[in-house]
C-alpha cells in the first residue's frame, strides 16, 4: 500500500508564488479602485459646488467678461448658455464634464478665455519643484533632528518630541511671514519677492517643509526609539560600530518607513499649501493661479486647480500604497 503522493517541491514553490502574485494583484486593484473613487467623489462635489453658487451661471460668465455686474436678457445669456452648454440638463452637464475630464480637459477660462489645461500648464512647474524641494527639506530636518536627539536621554528626548509637536502646529501664513522678515527683510539673505531661481525658492520650501518636518518626526521618533534597542543594534556596537554609524546605517532604515507613508501625502499636502505660500512671497504657480481665479469667480480654473491637486495626492498615495504591498504583500492584506 503505497502513501499519498507528495507533490514535487519545485511545483510547490511555484504554486506559492502564483498564490502570492494573484493576493498582491487583488490587493493592488482593490486600491486602484478605491482611488478611482475618490478622484469621482471629488470630481463630483467640484461639480455640484458650482452649481450651489448663487446666481445664474452665464450671468455671472457674462459678467465677468463685461467687468460689471448687472442683469442680463434671454437674447444675451442665449451665446454663453450655447458655448458652455449650460442649456441642457445638469445630469448632461455632469456627463460632459466628467468625459472632459478623463479626456484632459477642465474647459476654458472666463475671463482668459483659454483652455484651464493650458493656464494651469504654464504654472504647474514652479509649483511642483516647490512641493519636491519643500518634501527633500523636510527630511533633511527630520533625519537630522531625531537622530542627534532620539534615545538620547530623558531631557533630550522631551525637547525633541516638544520641537516635533511645535513645528508640526506652526501655520504655513505665520511662519512665512515670519521668515520673510527675519532672511529677507532683516538679514537680507533671500529676495524680498520670491522668483524662479534658487534663492527665491529656499524660504518658501522652508515654510512648507518645517511643519512637515516636524509630522514625520512624530512618527519616526517612536519608530526610531525601538529600532535601538533592537538585537541588531546591539550586534552592530558589539561590532565596533559607532553610535552615528548604528544610528544612520541601521536605526534610520528600519525607523523611516512611517515618514515614507507621509511623503504620500506629503505631496498633497504640499501643493495645497502652495496657495498660501506662493501669496506671501509672491511666487509664480498654481496657487497665485488659484487666488486670482477665485477673487474672479473664474471657475474652471477654481475646479480645475482644486482636481488636479486631488488627483496628485491620490496618485501619490497609490504608489506608496502599491510600493508597500509590492515589497510586504502582508502590509496591503485585510
Amino acid at each position: 500500500m503505497t502513501g499519498p503522493a507528495v507533490e514535487p517541491a519545485p511545483q510547490a514553490a511555484s504554486a506559492l508564488r502564483a498564490a502570492r502574485l494573484r493576493a498582491v494583484a487583488l490587493t493592488i486593484g482593490r486600491k486602484v479602485v478605491a482611488a478611482v473613487v475618490v478622484l469621482w467623489g471629488a470630481a463630483t462635489v467640484a461639480f455640484f459646488a458650482q452649481l450651489a453658487l448663487p446666481g445664474d451661471r452665464a450671468t455671472v460668465i457674462l459678467n465677468i467678461r463685461a467687468g460689471q455686474a448687472q442683469q442680463r436678457t434671454a437674447a444675451e445669456l442665449a451665446p454663453i448658455n450655447a458655448e458652455y452648454g449650460l442649456q441642457h440638463p445638469v445630469i448632461q452637464q455632469y456627463w460632459d464634464y466628467l468625459r472632459g475630464l478623463v479626456l484632459g480637459d477642465f474647459g476654458t477660462s472666463y475671463q482668459q478665455f483659454r483652455p484651464v489645461t493650458a493656464i494651469i500648464g504654464e504654472q504647474l512647474g514652479a509649483t511642483v519643484t516647490l512641493s519636491v524641494t519643500a518634501i527633500l527639506f523636510a527630511w533633511v530636518l527630520m533625519v537630522a533632528w531625531v537622530t542627534l536627539t532620539a534615545g538620547r536621554g530623558p531631557r533630550l528626548g522631551a525637547l525633541g518630541s516638544l520641537v516635533d509637536v511645535v513645528a508640526a502646529g506652526l501655520p504655513a501664513y505665520w511662519l512665512g511671514i515670519i521668515l520673510l522678515l527675519v532672511f529677507a527683510l532683516g538679514l537680507r539673505w533671500f529676495p524680498v519677492i520670491g522668483g524662479t531661481g534658487v534663492n527665491g525658492l529656499i524660504l518658501p520650501a522652508l515654510t512648507l517643509a518645517i511643519p512637515l518636518a516636524g509630522f514625520m518626526s512624530q512618527s519616526t521618533r517612536a519608530e526610531f526609539e525601538r529600532a535601538l534597542e533592537a538585537p541588531f543594534v546591539i550586534s552592530a556596537r558589539m561590532r565596533g560600530m559607532s553610535d552615528w554609524g548604528v544610528r544612520l546605517r541601521h536605526v534610520l532604515r528600519h525607523a523611516s518607513i512611517p515618514a515614507v507613508t507621509l511623503s504620500g501625502w506629503a505631496l498633497g499636502a504640499t501643493l495645497s499649501g502652495a496657495v498660501i505660500v506662493e501669496s506671501i512671497f509672491s511666487r509664480p504657480g498654481i496657487g497665485s493661479v488659484l487666488v486670482a481665479a477665485v477673487n474672479s469667480q473664474d471657475l474652471p480654473v477654481v475646479v480645475g486647480i482644486v482636481t488636479l491637486v486631488a488627483v496628485f495626492y491620490v496618485v501619490a498615495n497609490l504608489l506608496v500604497d502599491v510600493a508597500y504591498t509590492l515589497i510586504d504583500p502582508r502590509l496591503g492584506a485585510s
